[in-house]
């Protein structure tokens, strides 16, 4: 993944190497889910479906180095991209970092557990369904807690 130095996640995005800038998520898998948007109002109503590509039970994606070449239209969030996207949950990493806010306290990169996103509700590992079995997007609309 290459050398990160110590506490980068305190540093701008900017200054991130593109393996701090990896490392920083915290593996919430929410960005994965369908989302729905009210073509009136433009609301995005969140989905508990998950790309065919992600684990359910673990939410990781069982294929991240080439999850575009099987699901083409797979967002590669980028330091352009966070500001533009209103769907970022409040615990995204990316989201508070850009706002100039700092980790959240479970976040694994202060506590050393990537399972801690799960055991506090942020992340989403074992209350979703892959597409592939879910149906019509629209009965699967969830408000999760932030």
């Amino acid at each position: 993944m290459g050398a990160m130095r110590e506490r980068f996640w305190e540093r701008p995005l900017g200054e991130l190497t593109q393996a701090e800038w990896e490392a920083l998520c915290d593996g919430c898998g929410r960005c994965c889910l369908h989302k729905l948007e009210d073509e009136d109002t433009g609301e995005i109503a969140e989905t508990n479906v998950a790309c065919r590509l992600l684990d359910c039970s673990t939410a990781r994606c069982r294929d991240y180095p080439n999850r575009k070449t099987y699901v083409p239209d797979c967002l590669q969030l980028t330091r352009s991209l966070v500001d533009k996207l209103p769907w970022l949950p409040e615990t995204c990493a990316y989201r508070r970092r850009a706002e100039g806010r700092r980790l959240p306290r479970w976040h694994y990169l202060l506590t050393g557990s990537r399972e801690d996103v799960h055991h506090e509700g942020a992340g989403i590992a074992g209350r979703v369904i892959s597409e592939t079995a879910a149906g019509p997007l629209e009965h699967h609309i969830v408000e999760w807690p932030e």
